[in-house]
């Protein structure tokens, strides 16, 4: 393997000169440059922006960051942590193991991204740049210096064999093995990168804990802003500093410790979202995060279907109707058509129950059809599903489903005296109707998890993994892969079933128009799709946290108006452009699109 030469060194000049990087400072000045506007960018969030109250945030207060200005100082502290950390101070080395430059060139550019961001905010409210304090100012001017400074380390890329086109599968996915360890030898060499330690297992445990914590908090700090200019700030920071944290290599280490600590990491992540509904003291936060659980938790489902067994299904969220209706119908609606009133439990059983009956109906006769023809099967069940039950009001069909008005007044649930619906202290902190249903919904998470990882383990999961990558090698194998799909179908639309009988008590009503293909607000078919790609298919990680970003940010960009959609569609090409493989993608995945794998992905394995 060898190295590419700089520009320079291509011109003649000599290889012992200062490398330079996208712009004509050396490498030592800019790295300075970069930490210390880093550095000096925290310090200016103390200072007071504007002198007016009247921007949102208050951004007039001496020695206490508020609104933006907290976006800022956690950029700003990441860009001088990454700064200080290219410096081989010790104790950070551990934080960058794919190396610290790239890490700090994406966050000085979202610290510049977003203190640029608030300034324009500020000067378009309130009416010019005049109504900018020093603080303002120090902002604009430490973060453009940083973001020099970091534009100014040099850039260098292994040079990797080629791979020879007629090579088959597994020999293609032994040459990028092979160029990963290649990459990472060189990394660790120049000392860009350090390698994998060993850590006791209390150590990984904690970093779990921390991991998870860091989660939670940020996670409330989006669903629970306040304006819309802090939200659109929440998103560059939050963005700019998920994709710094993987350049360094981090979030690939913490992988591997939660993948050795599987049970951990789940037992944890559980209580670190139960704890979310303790956090809040508005309810009204607490209706976004129910929403978010209902929409991971189907979209959970579908990943077995699209994510482990490949089947492209478009009319995914009929089952979640199918759930929805069953379990409004014989749960004391009065508007229900059965006089019936059974308990949750009961109710939720029959509701899965239905789904798996219609999803092996429909999938029986469409599974042998693959690809394309499949998608457009499903496709059209999702519209005959929809169709139906509009039809079902006792003009063009049977009394049933009460047509577009759908089942209302679905009552709250009482599972053992616990009204869902009224107000109740736990822990000396009052939760309200939709923190009920969230630590309900929560409970019913955890079911679908542990479903998936047990059936991803198990001898079918394998299966549906043979079929997704080669369905005729897996045929010529033995594997009945019309059996085997038949099973990843019932079992996806079980789980959105179960989900649907939660959906129908919080919503209060079940209509038609909550399950088409492409609707404004999610769930619906194209959004779950959506968030199982963006996450990461085959993963269990993936589609929730892909799920949370598909429900959270359209419902936080409505401001937008007609606008909203395309700003969110453009976001989606972008992410897809840079990371098809997804948020939180699998080994495989992350090979099949990247000819070199990423340092992280080695290091998550050899820390493993």
């Amino acid at each position: 393997m060898t190295t590419q030469t700089t520009a320079a060194q291509t011109a003649g000049t000599p290889a012992a000169d200062t490398p330079k990087g996208l712009i004509g400072i050396p490498e030592t000045i800019g790295r300075a440059l970069a930490t210390a506007g880093g550095a000096l960018a925290v310090v200016s969030t103390f200072l007071a922006w504007t002198w007016t109250s009247e921007f949102p945030g208050d951004l007039t207060v001496y020695g206490y960051p508020g609104g933006l200005q907290v976006l800022v100082l956690i950029g700003g502290a990441l860009t001088a942590l990454f700064g200080l950390a290219s410096y081989g101070v010790k104790g950070l080395r551990w934080l960058v193991p794919a190396g610290a430059d790239s890490a700090l060139k994406l966050a000085a550019l979202g610290t510049f991204v977003t203190a640029w961001y608030t300034i324009i905010a500020i000067s378009t409210t309130l009416g010019g740049l005049v109504n900018l304090e020093p603080g303002g100012w120090i902002a604009a001017v430490t973060t453009l210096a940083a973001l020099v400074g970091a534009l100014a380390l040099p850039f260098e890329r292994p040079v990797l064999d080629a791979a020879d086109p007629d090579d088959s599968g597994w020999e293609a996915f032994r040459h990028n093995a092979r160029n990963q360890g290649a990459v990472l030898k060189a990394a660790i060499a120049s000392g860009t990168a350090s390698p994998a330690r060993k850590l006791p297992s209390y150590a990984e445990i904690l970093i779990i804990v921390a991991a998870l914590a860091v989660g939670l908090i940020v996670f409330t700090y989006g669903i629970g802003t306040e304006y819309d200019e802090l939200f659109v700030g929440f998103l560059i920071t939050a963005g700019f500093g998920f994709a710094a944290v993987a350049k360094a290599g981090l979030v690939g280490r913490i992988s591997a410790i939660t993948a050795k600590h599987r049970t951990v990491t789940m037992v944890g992540a559980f209580v670190a979202a139960a704890a979310f509904p303790f956090t809040q003291s508005d309810d009204r936060y607490a209706t976004i995060g129910v929403y978010i659980l209902i929409f991971a938790t189907v979209a959970l489902g579908l990943n077995i279907v699209v994510g482990l067994a490949g089947l492209l299904d478009l009319g995914y969220v009929a089952f979640l109707g199918v759930g929805a209706y069953t379990a409004a119908m014989v749960s004391g609606s009065p508007t229900s058509p059965f006089d019936i009133h059974l308990p949750f439990w009961l109710s939720a059983l029959i509701g899965a129950a239905v789904a798996m009956v219609f999803g092996v109906v429909i999938g029986a006769p469409t599974l042998r059809l693959r690809g394309d023809y499949l998608a457009i099967v499903t496709l059209g069940f999702g519209e005959i599903f929809r169709i139906a039950v509009l039809n079902m009001d006792g003009t063009s069909g049977p009394d049933i489903t009460n047509g577009s008005n759908g089942i209302s007044s679905v009552p709250n649930l009482n599972i053992l005296g616990f009204d869902f619906g009224q107000q109740h202290d736990i822990l000396g902190v009052s939760i309200g109707r939709f923190s009920n249903y969230f630590l309900l919904m929560l409970l019913i998470t955890l079911v679908v998890v542990v479903v998936f990882r047990r059936s991803s383990d198990s001898r079918i999961g394998r299966a549906w993994i043979a079929i997704r990558e080669d369905e005729t090698a897996a045929l010529a194998m033995g594997i009945n892969g019309f059996r085997v799909k038949l099973i990843a179908f019932a079992l996806g639309a079980t789980l959105a079933g179960l989900a649907g009988t939660v959906q129908a008590h919080v919503t209060y009503t079940v209509t038609p128009e909550q399950y088409q293909f492409a609707h404004v607000v999610p769930p619906n078919s194209a959004f779950l799709l959506a968030a199982v790609v963006l996450g990461g298919m085959g993963t269990i990680s993936g589609p929730l946290v892909g799920a949370a970003l598909l429900y959270l940010i359209p419902a936080k960009l409505q401001f937008l108006g007609d606008y909203q959609l395309f700003a969110f569609g453009l976001a989606l090409v972008l992410l897809m452009r840079f990371r098809p493989e997804g948020l939180i993608p699998n080994r495989r995945r992350q090979l099949e699109f990247h000819e070199e794998a990423e340092a992280p992905t080695v290091l998550s394995k050899a820390g493993a």
